[in-house]
């Protein structure tokens, strides 16, 4: 196959595409006291700023990668790059808690409209020998924005208002749009007939889930309201699931899951971003609450993570010819779960060495086992479903982050609350935040001291969990990631095929015969 001449440059637009959404919802993170403070808003409203924005980033995925395929996914992703734009502005000039949540949720729909869009060009413009690579560095980008967000976030609004944090979107997104249409071919599958009965019952569905893991850890099961939300939870995403298998021209072809490569990448992604997922939440209490850091300084704690992950990024993306993706993946997880063991043995007095010593092995193994996966993921994926494959790939670790929060918030709250000695008051009783604020009322420094221990007791507790959805992913890498598994076998067992002769079109001429031009 004849390489795209511009594909370099064209990674550089992918990644600041992917840069712009990591980026804002790390240094919306910091900026949620102050924001609390201008705008007046309530515990309630800063819930709904947070979480509205992955209620529909979460439950328009697949339909926004079923729209790239169908429509163009440089279209598609320029859409929602200016989309997300304006919605910034709007967030940015917000005067009450009400605007701000209607920015985040136009947000949220921008952000769908890109995250699909920038895999899916990724994995049509680069070949499978240079695609680990291309992989490793957008997703040492997205790493870079995840650590760096808080740091950034923290020195803005050290010197500016809140809306800064929103106004930084704007020159990047507009710096994206420009260089896509510049630089980037237009890429899209066969046509298909539309499935609008699959996309409402996946937005239902995912829209669905998240809200049952957000609302969980309130009320548990026996609350009406998570009730509920499971049930539509169940309903729709197995109704999506009957739909999309009988359906003549399905959003989602299942029968990508038949292949053990697909499948194997899917569940081993789940996993290890549920064990992930909780990681920063468990973490930045432990730097802040029970180290004393400020937010600014918690974000420059994980430092070492990002480091270790950029350079293990490289390293794994160089080996990863030689030793195949399962390898790969699998020695990447068990470094990681490694990284777990350890940060489960810290106490209150361990300090950051101890942590740093951690969060380097977390990074070494996600800089390994991240682009495998992904790579042996995407890989198994044919090209006319490129959009659709990348939007399962955000979905599922968009699910798993989730699932990851709240499970391990759940455990780590039970677990502090278990910890801490039956003479404490109630309301210390519930989060190390509110023990930490009632000895501030009373003086206790005895119950300051308490509530470090019960934290690290039940922060070891959630680290153990994290460990044991790692290792189980690993044992999935290692029983259904088989190399070789690749495009080929997940088309020859797709429904969906199109008919013989018909490719994934750019800019109306087939693939091949778009690079073999730009290669005369």
């Amino acid at each position: 196959m004849n390489r795209h001449p511009r594909r370099w440059l064209i990674l550089i637009v992918l990644c600041l595409s992917t840069l712009v959404l990591v980026i804002d919802n790390m240094v919306l993170t910091v900026a949620i006291p102050t924001i609390a403070e201008e705008l007046g808003a309530s515990a309630q409203d800063l819930q709904w700023i947070l979480d509205s924005y992955m209620l529909v980033f979460a439950g328009l995925l697949l339909t926004a990668g079923s729209l790239s395929d169908k429509f163009g996914r440089r279209k598609v992703m320029i859409i929602g790059l200016a989309l997300f734009g304006a919605a910034s502005v709007v967030a940015m000039e917000a005067s009450t808690p009400g605007a701000l949540i209607l920015g985040r949720v136009l947000m949220g729909v921008g952000g769908a409209l890109v995250m699909p869009s920038t895999l899916s060009i990724l994995i049509t413009v680069f070949d499978d020998e240079e695609r680990p690579k291309a992989i490793a560095a957008w997703s040492a980008v997205a790493m870079t924005g995840l650590v760096g967000g808080p740091v950034l976030g923290g020195a803005l609004l050290a010197h500016f208002w809140w809306g800064v944090v929103f106004l930084i979107n704007i020159p990047i997104a507009v710096l994206a749009i420009v260089a896509a249409l510049v630089l980037m071919p237009e890429s899209k599958g066969p046509w298909r007939k539309a499935d609008p009965v699959g996309m409402v019952l996946s937005m239902v569905g995912m829209t669905a889930l998240i809200w049952t893991i957000i609302e969980f850890p309130k009320g548990g099961l026996g609350h009406l309201g998570t009730q509920i939300s499971l049930v539509v939870t169940v309903l729709a995403l197995v109704g999506f699931a009957v739909w999309e298998s009988r359906c003549a021209s399905p959003m989602v072809p299942v029968s990508l899951f038949r292949n053990r490569v697909f499948t194997g990448a899917s569940f081993s992604l789940v996993l290890l971003t549920f064990a992930n997922g909780g990681l920063m939440l468990v973490l930045t209490q432990y730097l802040q609450f029970v180290l004393g850091y400020s937010a600014t300084e918690a974000g420059l704690a994980f430092t070492p993570l990002a480091v270790a992950t950029l350079a293990f990024n490289s390293i794994g993306a160089a080996l990863l010819p030689k030793t195949g993706n399962r390898v790969m993946a699998v020695v990447g997880l068990l470094v990681i779960a490694a990284g777990f063991g350890l940060l489960s043995q810290m106490t209150a007095d361990s300090g950051w060495g101890v942590l740093a010593g951690a969060m380097c092995l977390m990074g070494a193994g996600g800089g390994l086992a991240m682009p495998a996966a992904m790579s042996a993921m995407m890989g198994a994926i044919p090209d006319e479903h490129a959009g659709v494959g990348s939007a399962l790939n955000d979905t599922v670790q968009q699910a798993g982050a989730a699932l990851g929060v709240a499970v391990l918030g759940a455990v780590l709250s039970s677990t502090f609350t278990g910890a801490m000695p039956s003479g404490a008051p109630e309301a210390a009783s519930r989060s190390i935040g509110d023990a930490l604020a009632v000895a501030g009322s009373t003086g206790d420094r005895s119950l300051v001291t308490a509530a470090h221990e019960a934290f690290t007791s039940a922060m070891s507790a959630s680290f153990l969990v994290g460990a044991a959805g790692v290792v189980g992913a690993a044992v999935l890498a290692v029983l259904l990631m088989r190399d070789g598994g690749g495009k080929g076998a997940a088309a020859a067992s797709s429904s969906a095929e199109p008919p013989a002769g018909e490719k994934a079109t750019v800019e109306g001429e087939t693939t091949g015969e778009l690079l073999d031009g730009a290669s005369r």
